[in-house]
């Protein structure tokens, strides 16, 4: 999977979540967030996560070869094969608990953070292995 954002989006990716991570606790404070407005303030902050980590996950690293790309398509294999069991895991519980109101609608977000932990995950696991391999 080839890198398609430059460079200075993976920094900037990490920026957007955490902006999005805080400023609903700052619009809470502020007053802007309401029960006629919560829907929409919380669908908009978990859009904004998702472009975080896309961002993060599109993104020229420094030093981009064959081995990030493979890195990459790795990241994305364990992390379909544990948002499959996290997903499958909640449908269990809900099921064991008798609950038929809730409905899980942030699947794809953790879908993709779970892949920008794999990905980091992977690319620090390579730096280390270089650099004791020399």
């Amino acid at each position: 999977m080839k890198a398609m954002l430059p460079l200075f989006c993976r920094p900037l990716g990490y920026v957007i979540l955490l902006v999005s991570l805080f400023l609903p606790f700052m619009m809470v404070m502020q007053g802007a967030i309401t029960d006629s407005n919560l829907l929409f303030y919380k669908e908009c902050i978990k859009l904004l996560m998702m472009v975080g980590a896309l961002m993060i996950l599109m993104a020229l690293t420094k030093n981009e070869s064959e081995e990030t790309e493979a890195i990459r398509i790795k990241a994305m294999r364990n992390a379909v094969f544990i948002t499959i069991a996290v997903i499958f895991g909640t449908m269990l519980y809900r099921v064991s608990k008798g609950d038929l109101v809730t409905v899980d609608t942030s699947s794809f977000l953790s879908f993709l953070i779970i892949h920008v932990i794999c990905l980091e995950f992977g690319l620090k696991k390579a730096a280390v292995d270089r650099f004791f391999k020399r």
